[in-house]
C-alpha cells in the first residue's frame, strides 16, 4: 500500500506559515497539525500568536490549547499527540500539514526519538539548589560548558528545561551511547513527505516581527499578561518565561516600562527567528520558498500547491 502524504510547512516565527495553510485550504482538503511549543497552552492566546477565530473557522487546526499552563508539555508528548492527529485526518481523507516553528517538536515528529533517560532525583536536587543559589543565568552557564549547542537552544532563564539538559549529559557520560546512538532514533517514516521552508528576507522579517509585537500589545497582549499572573501563573518557569510573557510581566508589575518591554519582546523575537533559521538550515529535506519573492502569502500557497502537485502527494 502506497504511503499516504505529509506537508510540512516550517520557517521562523511571524513568515506567514498559518496563512499561508489557511490559503492552502481554500484550494485542497486539508486539516493542520500545529508544531508550536506554545500554542499547546490555553489562556496564551496573543503572544503566542495563535490562529484568529477566522483562521481556526477556515480550517481545522489540531494541538492548540492542549494544556494549561501549569502542565508539562514536551517533544515526546507532541510526537504521540501529532502521530494520532496526523492519522485521524488521513482517515479523513484530507492531507494533514504540520504548521509550526518548533524545530524540536518537527524533528521529533518526522525521526522519532531515542528513549530518554530516567530522572535523576538526586542530580535534580543539587541542580535545583544550585539555581536557587547562584541564579539560573550560572546553571545556563554550567550547562554551555559541557553542552554548548544544548545551551545555544535554551534561554538563559528556562530553569526547568537546563536542568534536564544536565541531567542527560550527567547520564550519558556516565552511560556512553552505542556507535551511531543520538537523540533521534530515525524509524522507518510512514509517509510520503514534502518539507517546505517558508522564508523571508532579513531586514523584511524584522519590520514584520516589530509591528506584530505592536500589535499584539495593541490586542490587548497586556491585559492576557495580567490574567495569567492573577491566575497564579510564575512567570519566572515555562511556559510564562517565554518571548513576550516575561518581558509584559515586569511591565504588569511595576518593575519595567511598557515601552522597554516591547523593545526587548522586538529583540528577542528577532534573535529567536534567526535561532529558528539556523535550526531548520541543517535539515537537509527542506524546499525553501521566498514569500515575498512567491508575491506574497497568496503566490506563496499557489507555489506550494504546484509542489504538491509535482511531487505527486495530490491529484
Amino acid at each position: 500500500m502506497s504511503r499516504p502524504p505529509l506537508l510540512a510547512l516550517v520557517g521562523p516565527t511571524g513568515v506567514g506559515k498559518t496563512a499561508v495553510a489557511v490559503r492552502l485550504a481554500q484550494q485542497i482538503a486539508i486539516e493542520v497539525v500545529s508544531a508550536d511549543s506554545r500554542q499547546v497552552y490555553r489562556g496564551m492566546d496573543i503572544g503566542t500568536g495563535k490562529p484568529t477565530a477566522d483562521e481556526l473557522t477556515a480550517v481545522t487546526h489540531h494541538l492548540i490549547d492542549v494544556v494549561d499552563p501549569a502542565e508539562r508539555y514536551h517533544a515526546a508528548r507532541f510526537r504521540a499527540d501529532a502521530l494520532a492527529a496526523i492519522a485521524g485526518v488521513h482517515d479523513r481523507g484530507r492531507l494533514p500539514v504540520v504548521v509550526g516553528g518548533t524545530g524540536l517538536y518537527v524533528r521529533a515528529l518526522l525521526r522519532g526519538l531515542a528513549p530518554a533517560p530516567p530522572a535523576d532525583p538526586a542530580l535534580r536536587g543539587e541542580l535545583e539548589r544550585f539555581a536557587e543559589t547562584h541564579g539560573a543565568a550560572a546553571l545556563h552557564a554550567r550547562l554551555a560548558g559541557v553542552a554548548p549547542e544544548t545551551a545555544r537552544r535554551l534561554h538563559p532563564n528556562d530553569r526547568v528545561r537546563i536542568v534536564r539538559a544536565l541531567e542527560v549529559h550527567a547520564h550519558r557520560a556516565a552511560v556512553p551511547a552505542r556507535a551511531g546512538e543520538g537523540d533521534w532514533a530515525e524509524p522507518p517514516r510512514p509517509w510520503r513527505l514534502l518539507m517546505i521552508g517558508l522564508a523571508r528576507e532579513r531586514t523584511r522579517l524584522r519590520a514584520a516581527l516589530a509591528e506584530r509585537a505592536r500589535s499584539m500589545l495593541a490586542r490587548g497582549m497586556m491585559d492576557e499578561v495580567r490574567r495569567l499572573l492573577q491566575a497564579g501563573y510564575d512567570p519566572a518557569r515555562p511556559p510564562m518565561d517565554g518571548i513576550g510573557y516575561r518581558q509584559l510581566a515586569l511591565a504588569v508589575q511595576g518593575r519595567m516600562a511598557e515601552a522597554e518591554a516591547l523593545r526587548l519582546m522586538i529583540r528577542d523575537t528577532t534573535r529567536y527567528a534567526k535561532r529558528q533559521m539556523t535550526w531548520f538550515a541543517r535539515e537537509p529535506e527542506i524546499r525553501w520558498l521566498d514569500v515575498d519573492e512567491a508575491g506574497g502569502i497568496e503566490g506563496a500557497a499557489e507555489a506550494v500547491l504546484k509542489q504538491l502537485t509535482r511531487e505527486g502527494l495530490i491529484e
